[in-house]
């Protein structure tokens, strides 16, 4: 399975180290909290939240270059929004792979 990277970050923002690194941060201070809202609406079936919480992180999942990632994750907001919920454990997979990455 495909790791996270800085090569998107990179791309955007060229030579500016600094913005860089503003962007890494930024990822870093909302990812958990996106994260922990999508579990916890997850598991009081809010759906329709759910789908929310997963179209905001799979923004972020693109941003890390997580190009399968951003398609199971691009997927999984829609059929959230008819109850289905047959891609949540493979998506965590890629939120964990996530956390494991900005928290090295």
């Amino acid at each position: 399975m495909e790791q996270p990277n800085l090569s998107l970050i990179k791309e955007i923002a060229g030579n500016d180290k600094d913005f860089q690194n503003s962007i890494f941060s930024i990822l870093k201070k909302e990812f958990p909290l996106e994260r922990d809202l999508y579990i916890e609406n997850f598991g009081a079936k809010d759906y329709a939240k759910a789908s929310d919480d997963v179209h905001k992180l799979k923004h972020k999942i693109s941003l890390l270059g997580l190009a399968q990632g951003f398609e199971i994750a691009t997927k999984y907001e829609k059929e959230l929004r008819d109850n289905n919920t047959d891609l949540h454990v493979t998506f965590v997979q890629v939120l964990d792979k996530m956390d494991a990455y900005l928290n090295k």
